[in-house]
């Protein structure tokens, strides 16, 4: 029990290093987000690839997202896994992209941190109160107009389904589900348990799931071994052996349709004027480290589409 607490402790200790990074590619001009430096006072640099691959994470997620609010005309909802101390939220916000429910799911430790940060930023606490001023909040848990920040252990189904009531998420309205490097840490019986219940009780229903892939090679040894030393062992890396894997864990859960693509595909996918500006930013010695960094990373888009809305077309 120590050590699954222990490893528990480390996987939570990993949104510290993202945040960190990611607001250092935001000071470095990658993308804006003035929301970021309420939840991580660090900055640490990272190498530019890595730098890149923030950003095309970044990106994508959120032009994905934006296709799907379009698509509905905002009647639809987020559900953001092991969310962090992510800022989608109030990013999609400011770009006037709203949806009837935006849910964060992650460990109590975890929320309990970022409800006390919403609490201590007038800006944040402003932008959830949505006119109405309603807001309630616990140690560590929040719920707003539109904003609800809810803690559980994605690998309890049971405790996941009665947190999202909590939350007022509606089943029956086409809802998005998020998870970035959330699933490779959980082993794949209980993501296969979690994947089946969302396709059995959500008709119309997005995944966007970005993590590690080809983690069979020496390159993705070399990525397990280091999280290792850090305390953090991937127990759901047999399901990031290759896209395939990737695929396959959605079509063999009752989803309809999956798309899995390599972040160095998904970075083509970018404007070229985007690429151009951000390529501005740093000197990157080598691009070959970059491509093999992109390589190891794969952002899967699973789908099921009961409303027939064409959320199978979306992609970028």
């Amino acid at each position: 029990m120590a050590e699954h607490v222990s490893a528990d402790d480390a996987v939570q200790a990993t949104n510290d290093d993202a945040a960190s990074g990611k607001r250092c590619a935001v000071q470095l001009g990658y993308w804006k987000d003035p929301y970021l430096q309420y939840f991580s006072r660090n900055l640490e640099r990272k190498a530019p690839e890595m730098n890149r691959g923030y950003y095309a994470r970044t990106k994508c997620i959120k032009d994905l997202l934006s296709k799907v609010i379009h698509l509905t005309r905002g009647r639809c909802q987020i559900v953001n896994l092991g969310a962090g101390y992510d800022t989608l939220y109030w990013r999609l916000k400011d770009e006037q992209l709203s949806v009837e429910n935006f849910t964060e799911v992650d460990f109590p430790s975890v929320t309990a941190r970022k409800c006390y940060c919403v609490k201590k930023a007038k800006v944040l606490l402003e932008s959830l109160a949505n006119g109405d001023g309603d807001i309630r909040m616990s140690s560590s848990e929040l719920h707003a107009a539109n904003y609800h920040l809810v803690s559980a252990d994605i690998r309890n189904v049971t405790e996941v389904q009665q947190k999202l009531k909590e939350a007022e998420i509606d089943f029956a309205v086409p809802t998005v589900f998020v998870a970035e490097c959330v699933l490779v840490y959980i082993d794949v019986h209980h993501t296969d348990a979690l994947l089946m219940w969302i396709s059995d009780n959500f008709p119309s229903v997005v995944f966007l799931n970005y993590e590690q892939v080809n983690m069979n090679d020496r390159f993705g040894q070399v990525m397990i071994e280091n999280l290792l030393t850090r305390g953090c062992p991937l127990a759901g890396v047999e399901a990031c052996r290759d896209l395939d894997t990737q695929r396959s864990r959605f079509l063999n859960t009752g989803w309809e349709t999956a798309r899995a693509l390599n972040m160095m595909q998904v970075y083509n996918y970018l404007p070229a004027e985007d690429i151009a500006r951000i390529e501005k930013l740093e000197f990157l010695d080598e691009r070959e480290l970059m491509e093999q960094l992109f390589l190891h990373y794969c952002l899967c888009i699973a789908t099921k589409d009961g409303h027939q809305l064409g959320l199978s077309k979306i992609s970028f």
